[in-house]
């Protein structure tokens, strides 16, 4: 029996059904999931047709802003496209995710910024010889990560491990029906794996040629942690000009620098200082505007108190125990 091709193993009924199952986590409840599960073998199987026979076409991004708290304009899919989006990682993520390197925390299974946070302390330990010594950290920002994105780029990077032209060309039609000529939509889980691909190349880059030990990325978000100001200081000039040639991308001038530890560095969501860790301000402030929206039933109790329960898991990993407390009791009050 002849081997089933990767393109075919995306466009198979079977991986399509997977897609439709993790497109529609959590929002079950949404008219447009509702009317496409009314059909659902037909809807299906239209997409299983034109995946196979090559006619598949995306529907136009619908675009808004969000500020929340700082402004980002979102691009959001159609609901069929979504499973395509799913349907696509399903099968190229497992080749791509075993060459990631431990430390890439974002859009990865059993990771994230609670995962990231216990690296940092874990590495904040060791080289300050377990907070007996002094430390340095450069905290590093990618100027316009997503709209920056050179595409060229990103589609070289890619035919490294895939040869499949079906596959490339599907990429391709995805990655296309963004406005620009570069960059990707915030909103597509597409987008949150390709940046993974993209910025393993600077992963490699800081683990294997410049060989520090203490690096964490979350997405665009990275910190290497060092006992030498100095080294810190070299390192980031070499990144600096790795992101210029290679990826065509601009450190952020005013986020990136080297910083004492002592200081605190803000990471994902969190000020980390030496012996403590704080919410940032951000973090609560946006907290505060929920709370308002709710007391005007501008949101949906329900799906507000899922958020609560996220942020009061994820503020307990903090020693802003007065902070919780005060925004715990006034929501007992509403």
């Amino acid at each position: 029996m002849e081997d089933i091709s990767l393109y075919d193993k995306i466009a198979s009924f079977v991986n399509l059904l997977i897609a439709f199952k993790k497109a529609r986590k959590g929002k079950t409840r949404k008219s447009y999931v509702i009317e496409f599960e009314k059909n659902l073998t037909k809807n299906l199987s239209e997409l299983e047709f034109e995946l196979k026979n090559q006619t598949y076409v995306p529907k136009p991004l619908k675009t808004f802003v969000l500020r929340d708290p700082k402004t980002r304009k979102i691009s959001k899919s159609e609901f069929r496209d979504r499973i395509i989006h799913h349907a696509l990682c399903n099968v190229i993520e497992p080749i791509f995710g075993k060459f990631f390197i431990y430390d890439s925390c974002a859009n990865r299974k059993d990771k994230g910024n609670l995962f990231a946070i216990k690296r940092f302390d874990s590495f904040k330990r060791k080289v300050t010889n377990n907070l007996h010594s002094s430390a340095f950290c450069f905290k590093a920002d990618i100027k316009h990560y997503f709209q920056d994105i050179n595409r060229v780029v990103l589609i070289k990077i890619i035919k490294r491990k895939i040869s499949d032209e079906k596959i490339i060309h599907l990429i391709k039609l995805i990655l296309n029906n963004f406005e620009k000529d570069k960059g990707m939509p915030l909103g597509n889980s597409t987008s949150q794996f390709f940046a993974n691909v993209y910025l393993h190349e600077l992963d490699h880059f800081i683990k294997h040629k410049l060989k520090a030990k203490y690096y964490i990325r979350y997405v665009d978000d990275f910190i290497i942690l060092f006992n030498s100001k100095e080294q810190l200081g070299i390192w980031k000039e070499q990144i600096r000009e790795f992101l210029k040639e290679e990826l065509k991308l601009e450190l952020h001038s005013d986020k990136s620098r080297v910083i004492n530890l002592s200081r605190g560095v803000d990471f994902v969501g969190f000020r980390n200082f030496y012996h403590f860790r704080l919410l940032r301000k951000r973090n609560i402030q946006r907290m505060e505007k929920k709370i308002i929206l709710l007391n005007t039933n501008l949101i949906d109790r329900e799906r507000f108190y899922e958020i609560i329960q996220g942020w009061d898991s994820y503020a307990k990993r903090t020693n802003s125990f007065r902070v919780r407390l005060d925004i715990l009791n006034f929501l007992k009050q509403l």
